[in-house]
């Protein structure tokens, strides 16, 4: 992508309305505009972080077996009613009516349809374990909305739900999620640490946040500091095995870790000292075990083995999108701007023309933008005929990993700079080094 054909409006002042560094850089480098309280557009330098983010969660769910279908935003009241939420649910639910007088809602999360689904599709006990996820708008009216994305009233979600024979193979249900978690947030670049937390609205006895350390975030959380040496677990994790998952489980689950709202000071105190850790932590993702909550109210039954009709059990998983991008930024930025972790970055270099219309640097930018674009690399080539100064904090501000930076010296001499965004480090390598480096 040519800069300067690409739709980038930055803000060279900090927004006032910005509260904290995620919103604030955000809209600086025209990631996102604001529409109307809590409801933004996604501008195509965050819309492309944003399907990076997408597809690593689409990767981990389906590799643990998870399977994609897309639900409807706008639901209907009745099966609300039938579960019994919609008039529990509170003011964050988005009330409407149709041209006929239906009561509608737009939905802020999807367990009665799902449910709904299930019942009408799934009769023997043949067909389980059977879990269903989407990415889907949500929408919920919070009665304040801030911190840009981080906590908006439309909003993605990427929920799943499963639905098992038996409470044991809930539980199992529930750990292949734990784990997919836990390698979802690794490969954002984040240490996702899981917390016992209240089941909130979606109801249930079996509950965890994954949250994320970070100054800026909204509640208090406790946990033992031994969390930042466990194992992620491996690529080639073995969904299948019930001894397995459950030990990654019980290792993650082994100390201390609660929300404010489970908080038990008693238990946090018997802790040492010097491994006791209080911090202020972002959600970014929340599993449930909820048994029959809504199984049992809608009428969701497998013929089971033994001839007789079973309510399924169930779990719902979900993990923010649109509040994990700006997550990744409170955990990685400085004074300059954002530092993408390479798996999300928007683009995955960057390529610096310092004398735009110099037929030298003109020839040597091309003919590194086609070389990296021809190995399938995410380039952006910054072909404007902007100061050298702007161009550097540009490419600064927008956090891409690698700069590579042609000046008319440096490419008289066959050479250009490669400079990494999170290090700082520079490295002067032939031109034919560099495109052998960047595409290795």
């Amino acid at each position: 992508m040519r800069l300067s054909r690409f739709f980038m409006p930055i803000l060279k002042e900090n927004p006032k309305e910005a509260e904290i560094v995620s919103h604030r850089l955000m809209l600086r480098t025209g990631m996102i505009r604001q529409q109307s309280q809590g409801i933004y557009s996604w501008l195509p330098l965050g819309k492309r972080v944003l399907d990076k983010v997408n597809a690593i969660i689409r990767e981990e769910q389906n590799r643990a077996g998870a399977i994609e279908l897309s639900m409807p935003t706008l639901q209907s009241a009745e099966l609300w009613q039938e579960s019994g939420r919609y008039e529990d649910y509170g003011k964050e639910m988005l009330r409407i009516r149709d041209r006929q007088d239906r009561p509608m809602l737009y939905g802020p999360t999807n367990e009665e349809m799902i449910t709904d689904i299930f019942r009408s599709s799934v009769k023997s006990y043949k067909s389980l374990p059977l879990n269903l996820y989407h990415i889907q708008l949500k929408f919920r009216d919070e009665i304040r909305p801030r911190f840009g994305t981080m906590r908006s009233r439309e909003f993605l979600m990427k929920d799943a739900y499963s639905f098992d024979l038996t409470q044991a193979d809930a539980i199992h249900s529930y750990n292949k999620m734990f784990v997919a978690y836990l390698r979802t947030f690794d490969r954002l670049g984040l240490r996702a640490i899981p917390m016992r937390a209240d089941t909130g609205p979606i109801g249930g006895n079996h509950s965890h946040e994954f949250i994320i350390l970070a100054d800026t975030g909204e509640s208090e959380v406790f946990c033992h500091k031994s969390f930042v040496d466990f194992d992620i677990p491996a690529v080639d994790t073995d969904f299948d095995s019930v001894e397995g998952l459950q030990a990654t489980f019980d290792k993650w689950t082994s100390v201390y870790a609660a929300t404010s709202e489970m908080h038990d000071a008693a238990a946090f105190d018997s802790i040492g000292e010097g491994e006791r850790l209080s911090a202020r932590g972002i959600e970014v993702g929340h599993i449930f075990y909820f048994g029959t909550k809504y199984s049992e109210p809608m009428g969701a039954k497998v013929q089971g083995p033994d001839g007789k009709e079973h309510l399924v059990h169930m779990g719902s998983y979900g993990i923010g999108p649109t509040r994990l991008v700006p997550a990744i930024i409170e955990a990685s930025h400085d004074e300059n701007g954002i530092i993408w972790p390479a798996s999300v970055a928007p683009f995955d270099a960057v390529v610096i023309n310092m004398k735009a219309g110099d037929q030298a640097c003109d020839s040597t930018c091309e003919r590194l933008y086609a070389a990296l674009q021809n190995a399938g690399k995410d380039v952006l080539y910054d072909d404007t005929d902007d100061r050298a100064g702007t161009k550097f904090a540009t490419a600064d501000l927008i956090g891409v990993p690698v700069q590579v930076i042609a000046g008319p010296r440096a490419v008289a001499a066959g050479e250009v700079e490669l400079k990494d965004r999170k290090t700082g480090a520079r490295e002067t390598l032939t031109i034919e080094a560099a495109i052998n480096k960047l595409t290795a």
